[in-house]
């Protein structure tokens, strides 16, 4: 009896290790480039009574909303900036310089609050550390009804770490 107390113990020990402490040395790393095709976004305002349009971005430097700060939880450490660009095929979200540790069955939303009530899932976190795109699906037409990108853990209905984009 007592081996098979011994045996748990260790089991347990080894679970939670591997959930708690192995995230901090799994680093993943992955620089995507800039998203291709990226449309010009122009500005309209009331400039002493008539509108005046300015076109923002160009080939050699692209418009993006942001940059947004990635903004740790606790126990979550994370550091970087995102930023939104428009492109032909739809919005990209960029982490750009991204430092954060893994987790189990990490994924990036693009959500209405910060606790994931209304959401698009980006897909699975693909890198710890970089430059990393996620395209956002066609269906999202105004990305203005989205305040925050999140990183959430799935299994534990978890915020790990977040980008407050208004």
């Amino acid at each position: 009896m007592k081996k098979i107390i011994i045996v748990i113990v260790i089991v347990i020990v080894f679970i939670a290790g591997y959930y708690f402490v192995w995230p901090y040395f799994d680093v993943i790393e992955q620089n995507d480039s800039l998203p291709e095709s990226v449309l010009p976004f122009v500005k309209k305002e009331m400039v002493d009574g008539s509108m005046q349009e300015t076109i923002l971005g160009s080939d050699e430097e692209p418009f993006a909303f942001g940059p947004y700060d990635v903004i740790a939880t606790t126990g979550h450490p994370a550091s970087g900036i995102v930023r939104i660009f428009d492109t032909e095929s739809g919005y990209v979200v960029r982490y750009e310089n991204l430092e954060t540790i893994n987790g189990p069955d990490l994924h990036i939303y693009l959500s209405k609050t910060p606790d994931a009530k209304e959401y698009v899932d980006l897909g699975p976190l693909k890198a710890t550390k970089g430059n990393i795109n996620y395209e956002v699906p066609p269906e999202v037409t105004d990305i203005g009804e989205y305040g925050y990108v999140l990183t959430w853990c799935e299994p534990f209905n978890v915020l790990f770490n977040y980008a407050e984009i208004r």
